[in-house]
């Protein structure tokens, strides 16, 4: 066993690690834990939505914000992410920083359930399946009429499924305002 009793002077010591602990499981509790998409799959995600220098891209659970740096640096669209995580939040806040992107990208602190998501083109997410069926009401009464809507491994109950790629479990959805 190890003594890690001489590390802790003071409860102050044990902040970090507090931290660190919250960063990783409290986001589980609104949309899902921080799992990455792999860069391929991530630009998959952009090919099925077509993503495009006129579109606004919005991530929701940015996490280290490569969704939304892709769809501004390789795509040329402005980008929109979404971080409940503060460590993560500031993480993307510091890349597009030296990445010189904040023209194109606007990382949001906040509960991606109470953000307006009207200005959205394109909506990527990679959110348990309760959080998704949470969002399917939301997007109904936000997103205008051909939105393309995709989710990374996991599908919506009640939208309809316009493309799949299989292979990665990809689902894209064009929610209707009138349904």
């Amino acid at each position: 066993m190890v003594d890690i009793s001489g590390y802790f002077e003071s409860y102050l010591d044990y902040l970090p690690l507090i931290l660190i602990v919250l960063s990783l499981y409290w986001t589980r509790l609104v949309g899902g834990p921080w799992v990455p998409s792999s860069m391929q799959v991530v630009n998959r995600m952009m090919e099925m939505a077509e993503v495009g220098p006129d579109d606004v891209v919005y991530d929701l659970g940015c996490g280290d914000g490569r969704i939304v740096l892709a769809a501004a640096m390789r795509y040329h669209a402005r980008a929109v992410g979404i971080e409940i995580d503060p460590l993560r939040y500031l993480w993307c806040q510091f890349l597009i920083t030296i990445l010189d992107q904040r023209d194109r990208i606007r990382i949001i602190f906040g509960n991606l359930f109470n953000q307006d998501l009207s200005e959205a083109d394109v909506v990527m997410c990679y959110l348990m399946p309760e959080a998704l069926t949470k969002l399917e009401k939301k997007f109904k009464q936000e997103l205008q009429p051909g939105t393309r809507v995709v989710s990374n491994r996991f599908t919506f109950p009640n939208l309809e499924m316009v493309q799949e790629d299989g292979g990665a479990r990809l689902y894209m959805v064009y929610p209707d305002k009138d349904e």
